[in-house]
């Protein structure tokens, strides 16, 4: 349906196997890379260094990576004494839901 409304570039990449069958989706310039990458992420090494850590993250929507900055900011503050953790989560919280509002995602 997004293919047939907005065109198969803005289709969530991602999100089924069976995106990448598709013979107009593989015509998109970065279906290729995107799937390689899908394929190659290894959760046990999320980062170039090594972290502490396991994990790996992907959401396809514009707004997350400014809410990643915002929320890893409030994180930091808290690891560096500035503010309460239950503070930087509160803060989170709140930057978050008023970016998600402000695009229009919650109904």
């Amino acid at each position: 349906m997004v293919a047939s409304k907005e065109g198969w570039a803005n289709v969530p990449p991602g999100t089924r196997a069976s995106l990448y069958a598709d013979p107009e989706y593989a015509k998109v310039p970065f279906a290729e890379m995107t799937l390689k990458s899908i394929n190659s992420a290894d959760p046990t090494k999320p980062t170039v260094d090594p972290v502490p850590y396991v994990g790996i993250q992907f959401v396809a929507i514009p707004e997350f990576q400014g809410i990643a900055t915002a929320v890893g900011q409030q994180f930091a503050a808290a690891l560096a004494g500035n503010i309460s953790a239950d503070q930087a989560l509160k803060n989170a919280q709140a930057l978050t839901h008023r970016a998600m509002r402000k695009a229009g995602y919650p109904k």
